[in-house]
């Protein structure tokens, strides 16, 4: 996905997902191949899964208004628990 925005940390003037340690290319990378992608609240989105470097993330995103775009809400490592449970979810797909 090429057509990405990210929410702006009033307090640091960058991008939120930042402050967790994550960059753009990160993201980028996890979106163009979530392992999954389910609903949120208030028509968000949450994508999991791990980058090229191995790190396994959750990315909350909703659609953007420019067609083709998203807009990143935020961004975080995933604990061992949720990578324990959607790695026991990928096993039980068909």
């Amino acid at each position: 996905m090429d057509n990405l925005r990210f929410y702006i940390d009033p307090e640091t003037d960058e991008p939120h997902i930042y402050s967790h340690n994550i960059s753009e290319q990160e993201i980028a990378e996890l979106l163009a191949r979530p392992l999954e992608d389910r609903s949120g609240y208030n028509d968000a989105r949450i994508a999991l899964g791990q980058t090229r470097a191995g790190r396994y993330l959750k990315v909350v995103y909703v659609s953007d208004t420019e067609p083709d775009s998203l807009f990143v809400i935020t961004a975080y490592d995933i604990s061992e628990k949720e990578k324990r449970a959607l790695r026991r979810r990928m096993r039980k797909r068909p």
